[in-house]
C-alpha cells in the first residue's frame, strides 16, 4: 500500500520533464494519483515556470529500520561483510545503540522512509523481513514487493534460505541477495558458488558485488542478472567499490544507498560522491535511480513521468544543468517531492497545492530551509529521529497541543 491520493486533478505547466528519450515540455497531468494524457480544464494549475521535473527516484537497496542506528565507528576497512557482522556484535552492547533499537519497529521503518522520501526518493527496496508497518495506507513511500531474497550466502543465518528462496521465487520477479561484499578471496568466490546452486539467473539481484572479477561480470552480463551498486557503504566498510562502467552501459545496474548504519545520508549524497569521483555522469545516475531501476526490478509504474504512471515526482530549479539539476544537489535545494499524486514536502510558495489537494502541512526546517511537510508525517517522535528536520516553534506548539488533547503525553 501507499499514501491515498486524493481525486484531485493537476496541471503541471511550463515546466520542462525528464523522459528516457531526453528532455520535454510537453504537458504534464495529474489525475489522482497518476500522470495521465491531456488536460483538465477544470484542474488546478502549477505554474513550474523556471522549473524541472523528474521521475522520484528509487533506493535500490535500504534496510529501513537501522537508519538511526548509530554506524560502527572504525577506521580499517573489512575484508568481507562477514567481519563487519561480526565487529558489530559488541557495538550491539553500546548504550547509544541499545537505546536506539529500543524504539518500536514501526517508528523506525517509518523513519528510514521519509529519510529516503526528504530527498526525493519514492519508492524503496527494503532487503529484510516484512513488517506490517510496511502495508499502512500512509506508509511514506511506495515498496518493491512481491519478490523473494536471501540475506548472504556466508551467513548470518537470517531470513530465508538461499536455495529455498531462490526456488520459490517466480522468475518474473526480482529475487535478492548480498553478494561478494567484501575484498578477500571469500567474497571473490561467491558468485561461483551461487551459480553453482543453480541460483544466478535473469531475475537474481546481486547486492554489492565489490569482489566480482571480469569474468563474473561478463556472466552477469550474459545471464542478465542485475547487480545493485552502493558505492559509499562499499568504501565506508571495504575500502573500495566496483567499477561500475561495464555493469553500466550493459544495462544491469542500478543504484543504492544502503541504510545510514554503513552507507550515505540518502540517495542524493551517493549521487554526489558518484559524481566528485568521476565514476558516473549525471545522466548516468538519474538513469541507474529511475529508468533503468523500473526496468530491471519490475517496478512497474515508477521510475518514469509517462501517462500511466505513478504521479511521483522531484521538482527542483532549472539551472541550466540537464540531469545536474538534480543528480548533484542536497535535498534541501528541492521544490516539491511529489508522492501519489500531491505534494508530502515542499518549499513555503507551494502551500496552495497542498490546500487544493486536501493535505494539511506544519511548517518544518530541513537543513536550514523552510519548508512544508505533510502533517502525517510530523509526528514529534519521527522528527526527533531525522538530523536536520526541525518542527518550526509554531508547529511544535500545535502538535503538542494535539497529542495533549487527545491524551498523548
Amino acid at each position: 500500500m501507499t499514501m491515498r491520493a486524493p481525486s484531485v486533478h493537476v496541471a503541471l505547466a511550463h515546466a520542462v520533464s525528464m523522459t528516457p528519450a531526453g528532455l520535454s515540455r510537453g504537458p504534464l497531468s495529474i489525475n489522482g494519483g497518476d500522470l495521465a494524457n491531456g488536460s483538465n480544464p477544470r484542474a488546478f494549475s502549477v505554474d513550474l515556470r523556471g522549473h524541472m521535473v523528474f521521475p522520484g527516484l528509487v533506493n535500490a537497496h535500504d534496510h529501513l529500520h537501522v537508519n538511526a542506528v548509530p554506524p560502527l565507528p572504525t577506521g580499517a576497512p573489512f575484508a568481507n561483510s562477514y567481519a563487519w557482522i561480526e565487529a558489530f556484535q559488541e557495538h550491539f552492547r553500546a548504550p547509544e545503540v541499545v537505546a536506539s533499537l529500543q524504539r518500536p519497529k514501526d517508528l523506525r521503518m517509518r523513519h528510514g522512509a521519509l529519510k529516503n522520501l526528504l530527498a526525493g526518493t519514492t519508492c524503496v527496496v527494503h532487503h529484510d523481513p516484512w513488517h506490517r508497518a510496511l502495508d499502512t495506507a500512509d506508509f511514506p513511500v511506495a515498496l518493491l514487493r512481491d519478490f523473494g531474497w536471501s540475506y548472504a550466502l556466508g551467513g548470518p543465518a537470517y531470513g530465508p534460505p538461499v536455495q529455498a528462496s531462490f526456488q520459490a521465487t517466480p522468475p518474473e520477479r526480482p529475487w535478492i541477495i548480498h553478494l561478494a561484499e567484501g575484498t578477500d578471496a571469500t567474497a571473490a568466490a561467491e558468485l561461483s558458488a551461487l551459480d553453482a546452486m543453480g541460483c544466478l539467473a535473469a531475475n537474481s539481484v546481486l547486492v554489492h558485488g565489490v569482489g566480482m572479477g571480469d569474468a563474473d561480470i561478463d556472466r552477469v552480463i550474459a545471464c542478465g542478472a542485475t547487480v545493485v551498486w552502493c558505492p559509499g557503504s562499499n568504501r565506508a566498510l571495504l575500502g573500495r567499490s566496483l567499477d561500475p562502467r561495464r555493469l553500466y552501459e550493459a544495462g544491469r545496474l542500478v543504484l543504492g544507498s544502503d541504510s545510514r548504519l554503513s552507507g550515505e545520508r540518502d540517495l542524493l549524497e551517493e549521487m554526489r560522491g558518484v559524481l566528485s569521483r568521476g565514476e558516473l555522469d549525471a545522466a548516468g545516475l538519474l538513469r541507474l535511480a529511475t529508468f533503468d531501476a523500473s526496468r530491471l526490478l519490475k517496478l512497474h509504474g515508477h521510475g518514469n513521468l509517462a501517462a500511466g504512471h505513478r504521479a511521483d515526482l522531484v521538482i527542483v530549479e532549472d539551472r541550466g544543468r540537464g540531469a545536474g539539476n538534480l543528480a548533484g544537489i542536497s535535498r534541501q535545494e528541492i521544490r516539491a517531492v511529489v508522492h501519489g499524486g500531491v505534494p508530502r514536502i515542499a518549499d513555503m510558495d507551494f502551500a496552495a497545492w497542498f490546500e487544493a489537494a486536501g493535505i494539511d502541512t506544519v511548517a518544518v526546517t530541513l537543513d536550514g530551509r523552510a519548508k512544508l511537510l505533510d502533517k502525517r508525517l510530523a509526528t514529534p517522535e519521527l522528527i526527533a529521529m531525522e538530523p536536520g528536520l526541525e518542527l518550526n516553534g509554531a508547529a511544535r506548539m500545535h502538535l503538542h497541543e494535539t497529542r495533549f488533547a487527545m491524551g498523548v503525553h
